[in-house]
Formats: structure tokens, C-alpha cells, sequence
């Protein structure tokens, strides 16, 4: 099995563990009296699914995009040239209305 597809698989894992610990804490902590609308609703359970696979495709997606950044290579210098940017103050023209007395 290729390396990206078996880190995708496993990121997918993750990000399933992850959705499954997200919706159980938001059932259990009755977040915007969540718990009491899956529980008096005849499809409530349709909605705690929804979330659960909703919320896997958010953290794995997630979790993949940090595995694949973390997998770059530093193979020359890092950080840019670091040259001083040197800020002069831009003269202001200002108008102002006289009087004549």
C-alpha cells in the first residue's frame, strides 16, 4: 500500500475518534439543549449521525493537511534573507481653512 493512502486511512481513523469524542462531549454537555432535541425528536438519531460523519470529514481532513505539512523537507536554508525593513515617515499635506478678520 502507497504511504499517502495508508497515512489517509489512518488520518480518517483519527479524525473518526475524534468526531466520536466531539459529538459524545456535546451530547453530554447539552450544548444549545442538543441532548433534548435528539431525544424528543422521532429522527434524532439521524441527527447524531449526521454530526458524527460531518464532523469526521472536518477532522480528518484536518488532521491529513497537518500530517502532509509535517512531512516537508528542509533540505536548503529556511526563514527568507531576513533583511531590515527601514520605514520613513511620509510627509502629510494637510489642508486648513483661514479666517480673514
Amino acid at each position: 500500500m502507497p504511504q499517502l493512502v495508508r497515512l489517509y486511512i489512518v488520518s480518517i481513523a483519527i479524525g473518526f475518534a475524534l468526531a466520536l469524542l466531539f459529538t459524545a462531549l456535546l451530547l453530554a454537555l447539552d450544548v444549545a439543549t442538543l441532548r433534548h432535541l435528539v431525544t424528543a425528536t422521532r429522527g434524532g438519531w439521524i441527527a447524531v449521525l449526521m454530526l458524527v460523519v460531518f464532523h469526521t470529514i472536518l477532522f480528518s481532513g484536518v488532521q491529513f493537511g497537518i500530517r502532509v505539512m509535517l512531512m516537508a523537507r528542509r533540505d536548503g536554508p529556511s526563514g527568507g534573507l531576513r533583511q531590515r525593513i527601514r520605514r520613513r515617515p511620509a510627509p502629510a499635506l494637510a489642508s486648513a481653512a483661514t479666517r480673514r478678520r
